[in-house]
C-alpha cells in the first residue's frame, strides 16, 4: 500500500476541517499529543520494569549458584 501524495493529503485536511472546524483542531492536537507523551511514558516505565525484573532475577541466580557449590 503506497503513501497518500499531496493531493490526498490537502483533501483529507480540507475535510477534517469541514468536520471539526478550524477552533477544534488546536484541541485536537493536543489531546493527540498528550495520548502520545502518555503512551511513552507507559513505554519506559515498562522498560524500567523489565529491569528490575531481570536485577532481581540475575541476584536469584547467583545467590542459588553459591549455594549449589560444595562447601570445602
Amino acid at each position: 500500500m503506497q503513501m497518500p501524495g499531496m493531493s490526498e493529503w490537502l483533501i483529507i485536511l480540507l475535510v477534517v476541517v469541514l468536520l471539526f472546524g478550524g477552533k477544534k483542531i488546536p484541541e485536537l492536537m493536543r489531546g493527540l499529543g498528550k495520548g502520545v507523551r502518555e503512551f511513552k511514558n507507559a513505554s519506559n516505565e515498562t522498560d524500567e520494569v523489565k529491569k528490575e525484573i531481570n536485577e532481581v532475577a540475575s541476584d536469584i541466580n547467583k545467590n542459588s549458584s553459591s549455594k549449589d557449590q560444595p562447601k570445602q
